[in-house]
């Protein structure tokens, strides 16, 4: 998920630097020495953004620009130059460039540049996908997944979704059993007609015949006219009963009637109403057990289970999480405006090994909580800290400022190692500035650097002196 970055250039020392500062902040780089092999790595490879220096051996990086875009039209290109003039600037920007600037530059410079040409491709990326969508997108396709499991489930729930058949969806709570009867309806002949929802969890037991059947004027004290229950209300369309397994032993005889007869009485009613409604029950309970204890009817579980779609655990689908992350994130921007602009490698990695026994919804919880804390991009870290808000735990970050506050070992190993190596280096730097009493010449030699390898550094640091 992270984006790829094509670098052109041929000062190896630079080079080295600009990849590490690329690759920390969560993108993937791939370096070239030369134009030419620049130009053959692009005709092989999908890049997001190409960074190139002008002064190259051969080819220059300006002469090179309509080739890159010939062999990448999808990629914007960054001119980087040390020999900057008006006239340079210009003829890159003329030759398809997207922008220009000059060295030496601070990293927080680069941030920005790139930041904002990737943010062009991802939104001309959005668009492009969202008119693939509109065009080609089925209701099923709203079900995120190629895993082996989901792959199976959006075959069963095409196949059932047609029928008038009563469907069973069974699964732990926050697999998505709603989104599937919402994908089943919207495949149905049903899909124009009432979708009504019950949560049979949280009507009091008292009341749940009147919710579901209605009542007639005079049923009962305070019944000033008739109301029709649920089951009227979704006439001619489908009735979802969320939490089946909750649904009192007094009722689920009616219920069964009211399945099998296509009626329905209301409290107080004389005579039987006829009512076409699809049922679609869903629960996070094993009802098999429920039949076992004598809590849920056998009639009742095998007339609701004519067609049964089970959904997996999270953890039984690891290889979706990519693409759940992603749709989750992008739906984020969208609905709640939260600016978010994608997730490292790293991140997607700590996502991948966790347990998740709250499943996509406590996924899409998390998301939203990294969302709203992180810079931008979201960072491992990012992830870690909002899984300690979920977990009601504290997060031990590694944050030594300078050598003589450096953290335990044992604190360090909470981080990935891209991370403590990180801090690692910034320590070093900051002693040998101490020792050299702020000379940054002096610490280079210390360090057994160059200036210019020691500038880069401190840049990439954001250690000032």
């Amino acid at each position: 998920m992270s984006e790829h970055i094509l670098l052109i250039e041929d000062d190896n020392a630079f080079q080295e630097m600009l990849s590490e500062a690329l690759r920390s902040r969560g993108y993937a780089v791939s370096s070239a020495s030369r134009a030419e092999e620049g130009i053959s790595m692009a005709r092989q490879h999908d890049f997001d953004l190409i960074l190139t220096d002008v002064m190259l051996p051969g080819m220059s990086g300006v002469e090179a620009i309509p080739q890159l875009r010939e062999a990448a039209p999808g990629s914007d290109i960054i001119v980087m130059t040390a020999y900057s003039t008006r006239e340079l600037a210009l003829e890159a920007i003329r030759l398809g460039a997207y922008d220009f600037f000059s060295k030496p530059f601070s990293l927080k410079e680069l941030d920005i540049v790139v930041r904002r040409a990737l943010e062009k491709r991802r939104l001309q990326k959005e668009v492009t996908t969202l008119r693939e969508t509109l065009r080609h997108d089925s209701p099923v396709q709203r079900i995120i997944g190629d895993s082996a499991p989901m792959r199976a489930v959006k075959t069963l729930v095409e196949k059932v979704a047609p029928l008038d058949s009563t469907v069973l969806i069974t699964g732990e709570s926050g697999t998505g059993k709603e989104l599937v009867s919402d994908t089943l309806r919207a495949l149905s002949g049903r899909a124009g007609a009432p979708f009504v929802k019950v949560n049979c969890a949280a009507i009091p037991e008292h009341l749940f015949e009147n919710e579901l059947f209605g009542h007639e004027k005079g049923a009962f004290t305070g019944a000033t006219s008739a109301q029709p229950g649920k089951f009227e209300l979704a006439h001619g369309g489908t009735l979802l009963l969320d939490e089946i397994g909750d649904m009192p032993a007094a009722i689920q005889p009616k219920l069964l009637r009211a399945v099998e007869e296509k009626q329905i009485e209301r409290l107080g009613g004389r005579r039987p109403v006829a009512v076409n409604v699809r049922i679609i029950a869903a629960t996070n309970q094993n009802l098999r057990e429920l039949v076992a204890r004598k809590a849920f009817r056998e009639d009742l579980y095998y007339r609701l289970g004519v067609a049964v779609i089970m959904l997996p655990p999270l953890r039984d689908r690891k290889e979706d999480i990519p693409r759940l992350a992603e749709h989750i994130l992008r739906k984020l921007g969208l609905t709640l405006g939260i600016p978010v602009h994608g997730i490292t490698a790293a991140a997607v990695q700590a996502l991948m090994n966790h347990h998740w026994p709250g499943n996509v919804r406590q996924l899409a919880n998390l998301l939203e909580r990294a969302a709203i804390s992180a810079q931008g991009r979201i960072t491992a870290q990012d992830i870690a800290a909002a899984l300690a808000v979920q977990n009601g735990t504290s997060p031990q970050p590694c944050t030594a400022q300078s050598p003589h506050d450096a953290p335990a070992a044992e604190d360090c190993l909470r981080m990935p190692l891209r991370e403590t190596l990180h801090q690692m280096e910034r320590n070093l730097l900051l002693e040998a500035l101490r020792r050299a009493e702020g000379s940054q010449k002096n610490a280079a030699a210390l360090l057994g650097l160059t200036p210019k390898n020691m500038w880069a550094k401190l840049q990439k640091h954001q250690i000032r002196i």
